[in-house]
This record gives structure tokens, C-alpha cells and sequence, in this order.
């Protein structure tokens, strides 16, 4: 199971764009700097609603056939599934048609009945539709398509690894999103990163300030660096 955080914790984590919770994890030298993020095709489409934090609940779906006997996920099934995930939850989803998905899961009707169950935001790298009705929701979409139509559209499979944006995702791990893409906290790290986040910013404040300061100097600006970074 995951790290449990309070709703303080995840309000703390929530206060932070998700290149600050980037920064702050690479401060701890526990994963490579080139890993723990999704690929840029993962875009926030409703930018404004600021920061999504929450848990992954992972599903595989398709949409160009119909489903076949005894393959595809029922709704009551899948609804259990999300509740057994700690909130607030983010709907993970790999999108079995890629590279060309041609049906949408999320939209209107999808992005209530989860808001509903205590989701705050979906990850897919197939489509999305229906974003007027959704951004007024204030229900995150981070997706690479915008489609039409939901064609065949149905859970294949629930409740295991998925990749999606380039990276694994689990049940249960901790997911940091907003306009500039999304990241993976790791759980050793769940507790430190918001702390960690204020001192690297702290830090870049200090490096701004010397460089807008009306005695800004090559000179100033180098010790301020050395001092800070090294």
C-alpha cells in the first residue's frame, strides 16, 4: 500500500508546480534525473485548475472492437476497484489502440461518476472529449488526443501496472500534475518533498534577486551561485 499522507500533506504538496516537486526529488539523488516523469504528450488540457495531487487507480482499455466474451471490465467491478485506492484519486489509464486510439473513455457522463467517487483527475494516453462541460467540472484531464466519439470503448483490464507517458505506473503511487506535465513522488520521499521543494525555491529566490538587483555584478552572481548550488 501506499504512504498514507494527511489532507495537510497533500495540501502542502499542492501549494508547488510540478517542475519545484521535479527539483525537489532530484535533491534527494534517489532516481536518476532522466526518470519519474511522463513524456511533454502528457498536457494538462485545462491548464488554470492548477495542481492535481493524488493516487493512481490503473486501467487498460480499447475502443476500436467491440469487447469480446468475457473481456471486458464491469462498471460495478471497476467502481469497487477505484474506492479500494486511497483518495484523492487520479484514474490512470493506458490506451490499448495507441499509437492511433480512436475512442474516448473520459468525458462528461465519466468525469462525474468519478468526481462523484472521489477522483480528481484522469491520465490517458489515448483521448478525452467533451472539455467544455468538463473544465467546468474542475475535473483534470491530462491527454495527448482530443476525440469525438467513445466508438467500442471498454476497461480491459484494472488494478495492475500500466505504462502511459513513457513511464510505470502502479496502483497506489503518488502523482504531482499541472500545465507542465506530470510526476511521480516516490513513497520514501511522500513526507520530504513539499519541505524540499521550499528550499530549492528558496534558493532560486535568492539567485533572481541578486540578478534583479540594481547592484547586480558577474561577481555577486557567481559567489550567490557557489554559495547555493556549488
Amino acid at each position: 500500500m501506499p504512504v498514507q499522507l494527511s489532507r495537510e500533506e497533500l495540501e502542502g504538496l499542492r501549494r508547488y508546480s510540478s517542475p519545484s516537486i521535479a527539483n525537489a526529488i532530484e535533491t534527494f539523488n534517489a532516481i536518476p534525473r532522466n526518470q519519474g516523469f511522463m513524456r511533454p504528450e502528457m498536457r494538462s488540457l485545462f491548464p488554470e485548475l492548477g495542481p492535481m495531487v493524488g493516487y493512481a487507480v490503473t486501467a487498460m482499455i480499447r475502443a476500436d472492437l467491440p469487447p469480446a466474451e468475457g473481456h471486458r471490465v464491469p462498471p460495478q467491478d471497476w467502481w469497487d476497484y477505484v474506492l479500494s485506492v486511497p483518495a484523492p484519486r487520479v484514474l490512470v489509464m493506458q490506451d490499448l489502440d495507441n499509437p492511433r486510439p480512436v475512442g474516448a473513455f473520459w468525458g462528461e457522463v465519466q468525469a462525474n461518476v468519478h468526481r462523484a467517487l472521489g477522483c480528481v483527475g484522469t491520465i490517458s494516453d489515448g483521448g478525452v472529449r467533451d472539455l467544455d462541460e468538463v473544465r467546468r467540472l474542475g475535473f483534470h484531464f491530462f491527454a495527448p488526443h482530443v476525440l469525438v466519439s467513445h466508438a467500442y470503448v471498454h476497461i480491459v483490464k484494472m488494478g495492475l501496472p500500466v505504462v502511459v507517458g513513457g513511464i510505470t505506473v502502479r496502483p497506489g503511487d503518488l502523482l504531482h500534475g499541472d500545465q507542465h506535465g506530470v510526476v511521480h513522488i516516490p513513497d520514501a520521499l511522500a513526507r520530504d518533498v513539499a519541505a524540499a521543494a521550499a528550499r530549492v525555491e528558496e534558493g532560486e529566490r535568492h539567485i533572481i534577486g541578486c540578478c534583479r538587483s540594481p547592484e547586480f555584478t558577474l561577481e555577486k552572481l557567481k559567489e550567490t551561485w557557489k554559495q547555493l548550488r556549488g
